[in-house]
């Protein structure tokens, strides 16, 4: 069945969504050797990849992308790396534009629809690592980077699943929550990181954004208008939204894929649990757990629920 019954259970003090998420956002730690590469891209910027190892040498690797103004060291990142690290698998933590601790070379950045980079970092594990069996994994903007990549192209046979984590599948739908009262501490926490970064765009690219552009900017969707609309050739905030949701490109997904959207997560509005969309399309698995918030399924051993169940999700494909 395309809808999983979920096993999630979290400790007593995680239950509630809000004090997962933070815990998970600004506590947890997690200790991992990475190695970065710097690759140049088809259009002349540069991504950096952090890379980290198995013990064994293989073909393995999963590929994993952030949430919004997240990088490649964020527990939630490497938490998976070292596990399936240590299970045979080597592992990418894809730092998108601007957020590996300086500053693109474009104008233009990334999107929770920008799937053109994705495309790049995957020829260049296949191509020049020679990875022949490659998973995806991504945690909420990432994630739905992930699933709109997967439902809007041809997908190389080297890439064998995926699992998105948290994802806001229907843009809109988790704009207007992270614009609510509930959401307020995590809308100004994104806000004041992505207008201190745009404000160095203004530096570098004064015709392109004005003063008043940038003190015109209170809300996130006001950054979106302003600023990912314009840089990424959308006409607005809700064009934007609208082109990029991957509720859309769901039924198009022919790759094994697991979702795993907490029922507790105050960023997701009910369009983004696609139980329909699952329900009609034998690839695409949904699992709906009571509780882990946004990122926050709490578990054991620091290793937490959604991590594990990807891993058993890649092992199960085996059997």
């Amino acid at each position: 069945m395309p809808i999983v019954e979920s096993t999630y259970k979290p400790p007593i003090f995680f239950k509630r969504g809000f004090v997962s998420t933070v815990y998970s956002g600004l506590v947890r730690k997690v200790t991992l050797k990475q190695e970065r590469e710097r690759i140049t891209l088809s259009d002349g910027d540069f991504l950096d990849l952090d890379w980290s190892y198995s013990k064994e040498k293989g073909n393995k690797l999963i590929i994993l992308l952030h949430g919004l103004e997240g990088n490649g060291q964020r527990p939630y990142m490497t938490a998976p790396a070292k596990l399936f690290n240590e299970n045979g698998a080597d592992a990418v933590c894809v730092n998108f534009r601007g957020c590996s601790g300086m500053d693109n070379l474009k104008f233009s950045s990334y999107h929770s629809g920008f799937t053109c980079d994705l495309v790049e970092v995957i020829y260049h594990a296949f191509s020049q690592k020679g990875y022949s069996d490659i998973y995806l994994k991504g945690i909420s903007l990432g994630a739905n980077i992930i699933l709109k990549y997967l439902g809007e192209r041809d997908v190389p046979n080297e890439v064998k699943a995926a699992i998105a984590v948290s994802v806001p599948c229907f843009l809109a739908g988790s704009a207007r929550e992270l614009h609510t009262f509930k959401n307020k501490l995590y809308h100004d926490r994104f806000l004041r990181h992505l207008v201190k970064k745009i404000e160095l765009k203004h530096q570098r690219f004064p015709n392109q954004l004005t003063v008043s552009d940038l003190k015109s900017i209170k809300t996130l969707n006001d950054f979106d208008n302003v600023y990912t609309a314009k840089a990424h050739g959308f006409k607005n905030a809700d064009d934007y939204y609208s082109q990029c949701s991957s509720l859309q490109f769901l039924p198009n997904i022919k790759t094994p894929t697991l979702i795993i959207n907490a029922l507790n997560d105050s960023f997701l509005s009910h369009e983004c649990y696609p139980v329909k969309e699952a329900k009609n399309n034998a690839n695409v698995y949904l699992e709906m757990p009571k509780h882990g918030g946004h990122a926050g399924f709490i578990d054991k051993k620091n290793v937490y629920y959604n991590e594990r169940r990807a891993l058993d999700f890649v092992l199960g494909l085996k059997k």
